[in-house]
Protein backbone atom coordinates (compact mmCIF):
# COMPACT_ATOMS: atom_id res chain seq x y z
CA UNK A 1 0.00 0.00 0.00
CA UNK A 2 2.40 2.45 0.98
CA UNK A 3 4.56 1.70 -2.45
CA UNK A 4 1.23 2.31 -4.45
CA UNK A 5 0.62 5.93 -2.68
CA UNK A 6 4.02 6.89 -3.50
CA UNK A 7 3.13 6.15 -7.08
CA UNK A 8 0.13 7.77 -7.18
CA UNK A 9 1.88 10.91 -5.92
CA UNK A 10 3.95 10.58 -8.32
CA UNK A 11 1.89 10.41 -11.07
CA UNK A 12 -0.29 13.12 -10.05
CA UNK A 13 2.64 15.80 -9.42
CA UNK A 14 4.01 14.56 -13.09
CA UNK A 15 0.21 15.18 -14.26
CA UNK A 16 -0.12 18.63 -12.45
CA UNK A 17 3.55 19.92 -14.39
CA UNK A 18 1.72 19.01 -17.98
CA UNK A 19 -1.61 20.83 -16.86
CA UNK A 20 -1.94 24.37 -18.58
CA UNK A 21 -5.31 25.89 -17.06
CA UNK A 22 -7.07 25.82 -13.57
CA UNK A 23 -10.15 23.91 -14.92
CA UNK A 24 -7.28 20.70 -15.20
CA UNK A 25 -6.12 21.36 -12.12
CA UNK A 26 -9.60 20.89 -10.36
CA UNK A 27 -10.61 17.61 -12.43
CA UNK A 28 -7.30 16.61 -11.05
CA UNK A 29 -7.45 17.29 -7.85
CA UNK A 30 -11.20 15.95 -7.82
CA UNK A 31 -9.57 12.50 -9.32
CA UNK A 32 -7.17 12.24 -6.83
CA UNK A 33 -8.07 13.40 -3.91
CA UNK A 34 -11.76 13.86 -4.38
CA UNK A 35 -14.17 11.86 -2.00
CA UNK A 36 -14.10 9.01 -5.35
CA UNK A 37 -10.36 9.93 -5.89
CA UNK A 38 -7.64 7.08 -6.12
CA UNK A 39 -6.37 8.11 -3.23
CA UNK A 40 -9.02 7.73 -1.15
CA UNK A 41 -9.96 4.35 -2.75
CA UNK A 42 -6.65 3.24 -1.59
CA UNK A 43 -6.81 4.66 1.98
CA UNK A 44 -10.55 2.72 2.42
CA UNK A 45 -8.27 -0.53 2.42
CA UNK A 46 -6.27 0.12 5.07
CA UNK A 47 -8.75 -1.59 7.57
CA UNK A 48 -7.16 -4.98 5.96
CA UNK A 49 -3.47 -4.19 7.18
CA UNK A 50 -1.71 -4.54 10.70
CA UNK A 51 -2.38 -2.88 13.20
CA UNK A 52 1.74 -1.69 13.40
CA UNK A 53 1.62 -0.13 9.76
CA UNK A 54 -1.95 1.57 10.27
CA UNK A 55 -0.56 4.64 11.73
CA UNK A 56 2.29 4.16 9.18
CA UNK A 57 -0.10 4.71 5.93
CA UNK A 58 -2.30 7.11 7.45
CA UNK A 59 0.14 9.86 7.91
CA UNK A 60 1.95 8.93 4.73
CA UNK A 61 -1.40 9.62 3.24
CA UNK A 62 -2.06 12.84 4.62
CA UNK A 63 1.57 14.27 3.87
CA UNK A 64 0.58 13.10 0.47
CA UNK A 65 -2.43 14.92 0.42
CA UNK A 66 -1.14 18.19 1.45
CA UNK A 67 1.62 17.66 -1.03
CA UNK A 68 -0.97 17.16 -3.94
CA UNK A 69 -2.55 20.57 -2.55
CA UNK A 70 -0.18 22.21 -2.24
CA UNK A 71 1.07 22.07 -5.56
CA UNK A 72 -2.35 22.64 -7.34
CA UNK A 73 -2.56 25.73 -5.65
CA UNK A 74 0.90 26.94 -6.66
CA UNK A 75 0.46 26.03 -10.18
CA UNK A 76 -2.91 27.31 -10.05
CA UNK A 77 -1.58 30.60 -8.82
CA UNK A 78 0.39 30.84 -11.97
CA UNK A 79 -2.81 30.65 -14.29
CA UNK A 80 -4.91 33.46 -12.01
CA UNK A 81 -2.44 35.75 -11.90
CA UNK A 82 -1.74 36.00 -15.37
CA UNK A 83 -3.33 39.26 -16.49
CA UNK A 84 -5.73 39.79 -19.80
CA UNK A 85 -3.04 41.36 -22.18
CA UNK A 86 -1.06 38.36 -21.79
CA UNK A 87 -3.49 36.84 -24.38
CA UNK A 88 -3.65 39.54 -26.43
CA UNK A 89 -1.91 42.77 -28.12
CA UNK A 90 -0.39 45.45 -25.65
CA UNK A 91 0.25 48.53 -26.50
CA UNK A 92 3.33 49.85 -24.27
CA UNK A 93 3.37 53.35 -24.98
CA UNK A 94 -0.33 54.13 -23.12
CA UNK A 95 -0.01 55.82 -20.18
CA UNK A 96 0.64 54.42 -17.02
CA UNK A 97 -1.75 54.40 -14.12
CA UNK A 98 -1.36 57.35 -11.68
CA UNK A 99 -1.04 57.28 -8.05
CA UNK A 100 -3.21 59.32 -6.15
CA UNK A 101 -1.32 62.63 -4.89
CA UNK A 102 -1.57 63.71 -1.66
CA UNK A 103 -1.49 67.68 -0.18
CA UNK A 104 -0.94 69.22 2.58
CA UNK A 105 -3.26 69.45 5.47
CA UNK A 106 -5.23 72.87 6.18
CA UNK A 107 -3.41 73.59 9.31
CA UNK A 108 0.07 73.11 7.74
CA UNK A 109 -1.10 75.39 4.81
CA UNK A 110 -2.17 78.12 7.39
CA UNK A 111 1.21 77.99 9.12
CA UNK A 112 3.12 78.01 5.82
CA UNK A 113 0.99 81.02 4.99
CA UNK A 114 1.67 82.71 8.61
CA UNK A 115 5.18 82.23 8.24
CA UNK A 116 5.71 83.56 4.65
CA UNK A 117 3.65 86.95 5.61
CA UNK A 118 5.68 87.32 9.09
CA UNK A 119 8.60 86.51 6.89
CA UNK A 120 7.50 89.61 4.75
CA UNK A 121 7.82 91.99 8.04
CA UNK A 122 11.28 90.93 8.92
CA UNK A 123 10.42 88.26 12.19
CA UNK A 124 12.45 85.43 12.82
CA UNK A 125 10.70 81.81 13.61
CA UNK A 126 11.75 79.69 16.57
CA UNK A 127 10.75 77.32 18.38
CA UNK A 128 10.74 75.53 21.96
CA UNK A 129 9.77 72.62 23.84
CA UNK A 130 6.22 71.14 24.38
CA UNK A 131 7.05 69.93 27.62
CA UNK A 132 7.70 72.90 29.42
CA UNK A 133 8.59 73.49 32.86
CA UNK A 134 6.64 75.73 35.11
CA UNK A 135 8.88 78.74 35.12
CA UNK A 136 8.87 79.45 31.38
CA UNK A 137 5.47 78.97 31.25
CA UNK A 138 3.99 80.84 34.10
CA UNK A 139 6.29 82.69 36.57
CA UNK A 140 8.62 84.29 34.28
CA UNK A 141 5.46 85.42 32.00
CA UNK A 142 4.37 87.13 35.48
CA UNK A 143 1.40 84.41 36.12
CA UNK A 144 1.28 84.25 39.86
CA UNK A 145 0.31 81.02 42.04
CA UNK A 146 -3.76 81.89 42.15
CA UNK A 147 -4.06 82.56 38.68
CA UNK A 148 -6.77 79.97 37.25
CA UNK A 149 -4.43 79.02 34.35
CA UNK A 150 -2.37 76.93 36.75
CA UNK A 151 -5.59 74.72 38.01
CA UNK A 152 -5.00 71.32 36.94
CA UNK A 153 -8.71 71.58 35.38
CA UNK A 154 -7.10 74.01 33.15
CA UNK A 155 -3.30 72.42 32.17
CA UNK A 156 -2.26 69.39 31.88
CA UNK A 157 0.36 68.29 34.32
CA UNK A 158 2.74 65.90 33.79
CA UNK A 159 3.19 62.96 36.76
CA UNK A 160 5.58 64.38 39.50
CA UNK A 161 8.32 61.65 40.53
CA UNK A 162 8.15 60.30 43.89
CA UNK A 163 10.76 61.88 46.47
CA UNK A 164 12.03 64.93 43.87
CA UNK A 165 12.33 68.20 44.04
CA UNK A 166 10.70 69.94 41.37
CA UNK A 167 13.73 72.89 42.16
CA UNK A 168 13.48 75.79 40.87
CA UNK A 169 11.92 75.80 37.59
CA UNK A 170 8.66 74.11 39.14
CA UNK A 171 6.70 70.99 37.61
CA UNK A 172 6.41 70.16 34.66
CA UNK A 173 3.33 70.37 31.85
CA UNK A 174 2.60 70.53 28.42
CA UNK A 175 2.45 74.37 27.39
CA UNK A 176 -0.51 76.24 27.41
CA UNK A 177 0.80 78.70 24.99
CA UNK A 178 3.89 79.55 22.33
CA UNK A 179 4.46 82.27 24.63
CA UNK A 180 7.14 80.63 26.92
CA UNK A 181 9.15 80.10 23.44
CA UNK A 182 8.96 83.94 21.78
CA UNK A 183 9.13 85.65 24.64
CA UNK A 184 11.57 84.68 27.83
CA UNK A 185 13.23 81.44 26.28
CA UNK A 186 14.30 83.16 22.95
CA UNK A 187 14.40 87.32 24.72
CA UNK A 188 17.06 84.99 27.13
CA UNK A 189 19.43 83.85 24.18
CA UNK A 190 19.15 87.63 22.33
CA UNK A 191 19.63 91.30 22.87
CA UNK A 192 17.16 93.75 21.51
CA UNK A 193 16.47 94.76 18.93
CA UNK A 194 14.44 91.86 18.60
CA UNK A 195 11.32 90.31 16.22
CA UNK A 196 10.19 86.89 16.35
CA UNK A 197 7.18 84.73 16.17
CA UNK A 198 7.13 81.04 17.88
CA UNK A 199 5.01 78.41 16.31
CA UNK A 200 3.77 75.32 17.14
CA UNK A 201 0.84 73.02 19.36
CA UNK A 202 -0.59 73.93 22.76
CA UNK A 203 -2.97 72.40 25.25
CA UNK A 204 -5.82 73.06 27.58
CA UNK A 205 -8.42 71.26 28.93
CA UNK A 206 -11.41 73.08 26.81
CA UNK A 207 -13.35 71.60 23.97
CA UNK A 208 -16.07 72.93 21.91
CA UNK A 209 -17.07 73.77 18.33
CA UNK A 210 -14.10 76.78 18.54
CA UNK A 211 -11.85 75.02 21.10
CA UNK A 212 -9.54 71.14 21.16
CA UNK A 213 -7.37 70.21 24.30
CA UNK A 214 -4.71 70.37 21.31
CA UNK A 215 -4.45 73.25 19.38
CA UNK A 216 -1.70 75.03 17.52
CA UNK A 217 -0.87 78.51 17.74
CA UNK A 218 1.28 81.56 16.90
CA UNK A 219 2.95 84.03 19.23
CA UNK A 220 4.99 87.00 17.98
CA UNK A 221 7.21 89.25 20.14
CA UNK A 222 8.65 92.60 19.07
CA UNK A 223 11.63 94.45 21.44
CA UNK A 224 13.16 97.70 20.37
CA UNK A 225 13.34 101.29 22.20
CA UNK A 226 11.09 102.65 20.75
CA UNK A 227 8.31 100.71 20.10
CA UNK A 228 4.22 101.67 21.26
CA UNK A 229 0.93 100.00 21.36
CA UNK A 230 -0.05 101.86 17.61
CA UNK A 231 2.89 99.50 16.08
CA UNK A 232 1.38 96.38 17.54
CA UNK A 233 -2.32 97.50 16.24
CA UNK A 234 -0.54 98.26 12.58
CA UNK A 235 1.19 95.32 12.50
CA UNK A 236 -1.72 92.72 13.35
CA UNK A 237 -3.75 94.82 11.03
CA UNK A 238 -1.67 94.24 8.35
CA UNK A 239 -0.97 90.81 9.33
CA UNK A 240 -4.64 89.56 9.44
CA UNK A 241 -5.60 90.79 5.74
CA UNK A 242 -2.32 89.27 4.13
CA UNK A 243 -2.69 85.64 6.03
CA UNK A 244 -6.82 85.99 5.46
CA UNK A 245 -6.63 87.69 2.03
CA UNK A 246 -9.73 89.71 2.30
CA UNK A 247 -10.34 93.11 4.16
CA UNK A 248 -12.18 92.36 7.33
CA UNK A 249 -13.27 94.61 9.90
CA UNK A 250 -11.18 94.93 13.34
CA UNK A 251 -11.14 95.79 16.60
CA UNK A 252 -9.81 95.99 19.83
CA UNK A 253 -10.65 95.06 22.85
CA UNK A 254 -9.44 96.39 26.75
CA UNK A 255 -8.55 92.71 28.37
CA UNK A 256 -5.92 91.56 31.00
CA UNK A 257 -3.51 89.02 30.37
CA UNK A 258 -0.29 88.66 33.25
CA UNK A 259 2.37 88.67 30.80
CA UNK A 260 1.26 92.56 28.86
CA UNK A 261 0.48 95.71 29.90
CA UNK A 262 -1.79 97.46 28.54
CA UNK A 263 -3.32 94.31 27.16
CA UNK A 264 -6.59 93.71 24.86
CA UNK A 265 -8.55 91.16 22.70
CA UNK A 266 -7.89 90.93 18.55
CA UNK A 267 -11.62 90.14 17.06
CA UNK A 268 -12.27 90.02 13.57
CA UNK A 269 -15.69 90.02 11.96
CA UNK A 270 -17.19 86.58 11.73
CA UNK A 271 -17.50 84.92 8.02
CA UNK A 272 -19.72 82.34 9.18
CA UNK A 273 -22.70 84.52 9.81
CA UNK A 274 -21.07 87.65 8.42
CA UNK A 275 -21.57 89.55 11.67
CA UNK A 276 -25.12 88.38 12.78
CA UNK A 277 -24.41 85.94 15.43
CA UNK A 278 -23.94 82.25 15.08
CA UNK A 279 -22.76 79.33 17.44
CA UNK A 280 -18.99 80.07 16.38
CA UNK A 281 -18.83 83.51 17.37
CA UNK A 282 -21.38 82.61 20.42
CA UNK A 283 -23.66 85.23 18.95
CA UNK A 284 -21.88 88.34 18.96
CA UNK A 285 -20.65 88.70 15.50
CA UNK A 286 -16.95 88.37 16.04
CA UNK A 287 -14.82 85.89 16.41
CA UNK A 288 -11.87 86.37 18.59
CA UNK A 289 -8.31 86.13 17.36
CA UNK A 290 -6.22 85.98 20.48
CA UNK A 291 -4.09 88.37 22.86
CA UNK A 292 -1.91 91.34 22.81
CA UNK A 293 -0.24 94.15 24.49
CA UNK A 294 2.48 95.85 25.35
CA UNK A 295 5.11 93.54 27.49
CA UNK A 296 4.80 94.17 31.12
CA UNK A 297 8.18 95.11 32.51
CA UNK A 298 8.04 91.68 34.90
CA UNK A 299 8.94 90.16 31.99
CA UNK A 300 11.29 92.26 30.74
CA UNK A 301 12.94 91.55 33.69
CA UNK A 302 13.07 88.12 33.47
CA UNK A 303 14.66 88.30 30.65
CA UNK A 304 17.33 90.16 31.84
CA UNK A 305 16.54 93.15 29.89
CA UNK A 306 16.10 96.74 31.11
CA UNK A 307 12.36 98.28 31.12
CA UNK A 308 13.65 101.60 31.08
CA UNK A 309 15.94 101.25 27.65
CA UNK A 310 13.31 98.69 26.19
CA UNK A 311 9.87 98.04 25.43
CA UNK A 312 8.02 95.99 23.04
CA UNK A 313 4.71 94.32 22.17
CA UNK A 314 3.18 90.50 22.03
CA UNK A 315 0.66 89.30 20.54
CA UNK A 316 -0.91 85.20 20.58
CA UNK A 317 -3.00 83.58 18.16
CA UNK A 318 -4.64 79.82 17.57
CA UNK A 319 -3.48 78.71 13.96
CA UNK A 320 -7.09 77.08 13.64
CA UNK A 321 -9.28 80.53 14.45
CA UNK A 322 -7.80 82.59 11.23
CA UNK A 323 -8.22 78.96 9.02
CA UNK A 324 -11.99 78.60 10.19
CA UNK A 325 -12.38 82.15 9.35
CA UNK A 326 -10.83 82.21 5.65
CA UNK A 327 -12.58 79.15 4.92
CA UNK A 328 -16.19 79.54 6.91
CA UNK A 329 -15.20 76.35 9.03
CA UNK A 330 -18.19 76.21 11.58
CA UNK A 331 -16.58 73.79 13.99
CA UNK A 332 -12.69 73.25 14.61
CA UNK A 333 -13.03 69.52 15.31
CA UNK A 334 -13.98 68.79 12.01
CA UNK A 335 -9.52 69.68 11.39
CA UNK A 336 -8.56 66.95 13.35
CA UNK A 337 -11.44 64.05 11.94
CA UNK A 338 -9.65 62.94 9.10
CA UNK A 339 -12.38 62.74 7.20
CA UNK A 340 -10.58 62.77 3.13
CA UNK A 341 -13.64 63.93 1.84
CA UNK A 342 -13.49 67.20 4.14
CA UNK A 343 -9.55 67.60 3.84
CA UNK A 344 -9.71 67.41 -0.43
CA UNK A 345 -11.88 70.63 -0.21
CA UNK A 346 -8.17 72.50 0.46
Amino acid sequence: MKKTLEQLKQKALGEIQRINDSEGLKNLETEYLGRKGKITKVLREIKDISEEMKPVIGKLANEIKIELTDAIKTADSKFSGKSSTDKGFFDPTLPGIRSAEGHLHPITQMLERIWDVFRSMNFDIVDGPEIENDYYNFQALNIPQDHPARDMQDTFYLKKEKNKSVGKYGELLLRTHTSSASQVRTMEKNKPPLRVIATGKCYRRDEDVSHTPMFHQFDGVAVDSDITFSDLKGTLHHAMREILEKDIKVRFRISYFPFVEPGAEFDVTCTICNGKGCPTCKNTGWLEMGGCGMIHPNVLKAAKYDPKKHQGFAFGFGIERPLMIKHKIADIRTLFENDARFLKQF
